[in-house]
């Protein structure tokens, strides 16, 4: 063995030796694009936390003598048709933008994963069931069958987390079922039934972790589809409703507008462009850094 071999046993051996999840932030600090993505994105939930602290105006606080006036140094993005400041909303309504992209893949997540998990691992009747229940959601566009069940509920914020939800969830369905139809047929599976485990827990404790890092790259991603579609909802009026900030009622009043305050636009268009980019960009990295064929 020469001394090159010696010199690069340890190194290997160390990363043999690294845990999984520290393998995975290595790789994705690795690519420049998902850093910039975790960067925009903690500092828009910073904005959103501490809104009440760096926010210089209250967000629902008019002036008649301050309508439609350009960015200056008082009201750094200028202010609105009715004499708010848009800097302050564009921070505030960070957090319904945000709460419901978190909120609504949550309810996703718990609602699609199980039914995926159960179809995925029973088959049978109970697969062909959910699949054609799934097909049928997947066969009405994503935007559309969130609007008909946010105009179904009534507007607001939280039913249009609940329609959001519901709308992503054949998403969530038919990619769990499909990781498990994978997973179930492998040896350390196959080796846990012949153990006597019950199915429940082979399903919990042998595959559900298993299909964890492609359930975590579509929740990513689904929670840039979820802002969008937060935004589309409130500029038709089905979401957060007036006073309270949303960038997508921002935009809704800014179309009237956009030849004499185009400012009144810029801002929250481009707060929705850097927060579904960075979450897009986060989702593609973590692709790659839990790609076990990576190195």
């Amino acid at each position: 063995m020469t001394d090159a071999t010696l010199s690069a046993l340890p190194i290997a051996v160390s990363d043999e030796l690294e845990s999984p999840a520290r393998r995975a932030l290595r790789r994705l600090f690795k690519r420049k694009g998902a850093v910039a993505g975790l960067v925009v994105i903690a500092t828009f939930v910073l904005l959103a936390v501490f809104a009440p602290l760096i926010s210089p105006y209250e967000p629902i606080a008019t002036s008649w003598s301050l309508v439609r006036k350009p960015p200056s140094a008082l009201h750094w993005f200028g202010t609105d048709e009715l004499g708010r400041d848009i800097l302050a909303r564009v921070i505030y309504g960070a957090r319904a933008s945000l709460l419901a992209g978190a909120i609504s893949v949550g309810i996703a997540l718990s609602i699609g994963v199980p039914l995926g998990l159960l179809s995925g691992y029973r088959g049978g009747f109970i697969d062909a069931l959910i699949s054609r229940m799934t097909d049928a959601m997947l066969a009405c566009p994503f935007l559309i069958l969130a609007i008909a069940l946010a105009a179904f509920l009534g507007p607001s914020l939280g039913n249009a987390m609940i329609a959001i939800g519901i709308s992503a969830t054949p998403i969530f369905v038919r990619l769990t079922r499909g990781q498990v139809m994978s997973v179930k047929v492998e040896d350390y599976v196959e080796a846990a039934r012949a153990m006597g485990n019950p199915r429940w827990r082979i399903a919990l404790f042998h595959i559900l972790p298993n299909i964890m890092p492609a359930l975590l790259v579509q929740a990513t991603l689904s929670i840039a589809a979820a802002i969008i579609a937060e935004a589309a909802l409130s500029f038709l009026g089905l979401g957060q409703q007036p006073p309270a900030p949303s960038w997508g009622s921002m935009l809704n009043a800014a179309q009237r507008f956009l030849t004499n305050a185009p400012w009144m636009a810029v801002w929250p268009g481009l707060a929705i462009f850097l927060v579904v980019l960075s979450f897009n960009l986060v989702g593609d990295g973590l692709r790659d850094a839990l790609d076990p064929r990576e190195r």
